[in-house]
């Protein structure tokens, strides 16, 4: 009878249990749920087309196929050449740029440059020049497409790209030289090395990352790509090569820099994308040259 009595005791608390701890299990497996679906859409980089935004009102961005290669991200080399479109629009020639071009000189009266680079090559110059360092030139800026074929055939391959797989025919590269020293040695060739990241340069060839690059070491050739981009790839000890692929595998990334926070989310696209941003916030759109874009984002601190 007892044993009887306790297997009966047994089934009522089953019942019981069942009844109270029922809809508490089925919100666990719901939140589990929830989270596999974020997980998820966060390996395939698709968390803004599919999951609100938990922090404030979205705002939906298309994003389109041609977009891949436009932007300061491009990465180009021997496997991704230079588009047609992706030719910064803003193009000038510097010398005719007098109140842009202080601080530093220029090699001849041709060197074109995008004007929105230009514009923050000189603030950066500017900083330099307050450090002492003010011996800098520019010997080399923006390139068409025959101007490239043409120094490839007179130069050869050891010391020029093919037409359409330089960096110098986008607009966002140039060459900084000085006039005291070769730039491995002179002053605005150590300043740069240290200090261009902050301005959102970067150093494009480094001495160490020529098996990566596929080019040798070039102390002069700078590459515009904004921030946080230079401070992430700075921290991280990243070429652009790199940095892409670092994109693609984290998905989205966050950092802070002079205070601002940002989010950095690498898209991949093959037609028309929609996704969502927070409503009141900065953005930028910035293709990778290869399979999508990367959007910037700069979130409101408030």
């Amino acid at each position: 009878m007892k044993k009887w009595g306790f297997l009966l005791l047994i089934v009522l608390l089953l019942v019981v249990g069942s009844r109270y701890l029922g809809p508490y299990a089925q919100q666990e497996n719901k939140l589990i749920n929830e989270k596999r679906i974020v997980r998820e859409d966060s390996d395939t980089h698709k968390v803004a087309d599919t999951v609100s935004n938990p922090f404030g009102n979205t705002k939906k961005i298309v994003v389109t196929q041609d977009q891949i290669y436009q932007g300061n991200l491009l990465l180009v080399n021997k496997d991704y050449p230079v588009q047609q479109q992706s030719v910064k629009s803003d193009v000038v020639n510097l010398f005719k740029q007098n109140n842009m071009v202080k601080s530093y000189g220029l090699l001849d009266t041709n060197i074109r440059l995008s004007k929105s680079v230009a514009e923050q090559f000189q603030k950066m110059i500017e900083v330099a020049e307050s450090d002492g360092v003010n011996r800098f030139m520019i010997s080399s800026g923006y390139r068409d497409f025959e101007e490239q074929e043409e120094l490839y055939q007179t130069k050869g391959s050891d010391y020029a790209l093919p037409a359409g797989y330089s960096e110098h025919n986008l607009g966002l590269s140039l060459d900084v030289g000085s006039t005291q020293a070769e730039m491995s040695k002179a002053p605005e060739g150590k300043w740069l090395k240290e200090n261009a990241w902050k301005y959102g340069f970067i150093l494009r060839y480094p001495e160490d990352k020529t098996a990566i690059t596929g080019i040798q070491y070039e102390p002069w050739h700078f590459r515009y790509v904004g921030t946080p981009h230079s401070v992430i790839m700075q921290e991280h000890n990243l070429t652009l090569e790199e940095y892409v692929d670092f994109l693609k595998e984290h998905g989205s990334i966050s950092t802070t820099v002079a205070g601002k926070e940002y989010e950095v989310t690498y898209y991949p696209v093959s037609k028309r994308t929609t996704v969502k941003i927070p409503a009141n916030s900065q953005y930028e759109i910035s293709g990778n040259n290869l399979d999508g874009v990367i959007i910037t984002v700069e979130l409101d601190g408030e």
